[in-house]
C-alpha cells in the first residue's frame, strides 16, 4: 500500500513540472541564447506555403517565445511570427494590451522607412527657399 501511494505521488510530482514550468517568463534569460533560427531554416519552414518568399531579416518577437521573420513576397515586405520550437507560423498583428499599442505596425513602419537624404532632387522643380530648414517632397504623375 505505501509502495503504490509513494509512486503515484512520484509520479504526479516528477510529471507536474513538465507542462507547469512552460506557463512562467524566462526571468531574464535571453531565450535567443538556446535556441536559433538562421535565413535558410525560416526559408525551409515558410516555402512550403510561400515558394517565392525571401526572409529579409530574423530578430526575437515582442511575444519572447517566437521568432520575428521579415520577410518580401512579391515585391512586397511583411513580418511573420516563427515560434521557437519551428512548429508554428503567425501572421496578423501583435498588440501591446497595457499600453495599446500595435507592436508589428511599430516594427513594420522602422523597418520600411525611407531616408529621405537618398532622394535625388537634382531635377526637381523647388517651390519657396532652396535653403530652407524643413523641405516637403512631393511625388506626383500628371498624366
Amino acid at each position: 500500500m505505501f509502495a503504490r501511494t509513494f509512486l503515484a505521488f512520484f509520479l504526479l510530482f516528477s510529471i507536474f513540472p513538465l507542462g507547469y514550468s512552460y506557463g512562467f517568463e524566462t526571468r531574464g534569460q535571453d531565450c535567443s541564447q538556446c535556441h536559433t533560427l538562421t535565413s535558410a531554416e525560416a526559408k525551409d519552414l515558410l516555402k512550403v506555403l510561400y515558394p517565392d518568399v525571401k526572409v529579409m531579416d530574423i530578430g526575437v518577437s515582442p511575444l519572447k517565445a517566437a521568432w520575428e521573420v521579415l520577410v518580401e513576397l512579391g515585391g512586397k515586405k511583411g513580418i511573420v511570427y516563427i515560434d521557437f520550437l519551428k512548429k508554428h507560423m503567425v501572421l496578423g498583428s501583435i498588440i501591446s494590451i497595457k499600453e495599446r499599442r500595435n507592436l508589428t505596425q511599430e516594427r513594420f513602419t522602422e523597418l520600411n522607412k525611407v531616408d529621405v537624404s537618398q532622394i535625388p532632387l537634382g531635377d526637381a522643380l523647388v517651390l519657396g527657399d532652396e535653403k530652407a530648414r524643413i523641405r516637403v517632397i512631393v511625388f506626383t504623375d500628371p498624366d
